[in-house]
């Protein structure tokens, strides 16, 4: 049985492959909180140099939601591989799965909904 910081970790490397391999790049830095039966997933700098000169080029409001929604369809798009992925690691079923990014700060969050708190090995406090 996996500790929570080992079940966190795997994940983040979860993310950071299909981040690689879908997006084109990996995030600058990510982070993954197993929250009760929530998976919060935080990743910084993911924005490419095409969708960085995308938001610069265009009207900011119009840049941000176009980028938005590309993002958005190719999460959707690989939904079911992250829910796979994330069930493969936690064990448990993903009920739901929600993204959102800022084209302020290039950070991404992925939260998902398991339908209960993963079991893990509690670790001993030094």
């Amino acid at each position: 049985m996996k500790t929570q910081g080992e079940i966190e970790a795997a994940i983040c490397e979860g993310i950071t492959r299909f981040e690689q391999e879908y997006m084109g790049r990996g995030p600058q830095d990510i982070h993954a909180h197993l929250l009760g039966d929530l998976l919060v997933v935080r990743l910084q700098g993911v924005l490419t140099a095409a969708e960085q000169q995308l938001v610069k080029s265009l009207p900011a409001e119009k840049g941000r939601d176009l980028l938005k929604q590309v993002r958005t369809q190719l999460i959707e798009t690989a939904r079911q591989v992250l829910e796979t992925m994330v069930q493969d690691v936690t064990g448990v079923k993903v009920l739901s799965m929600h993204h959102d990014i800022s084209t302020t700060t290039a950070e991404e969050v992925v939260l998902f909904t398991l339908a209960q708190s993963p079991l893990f090995r509690e670790t001993k406090k030094k």
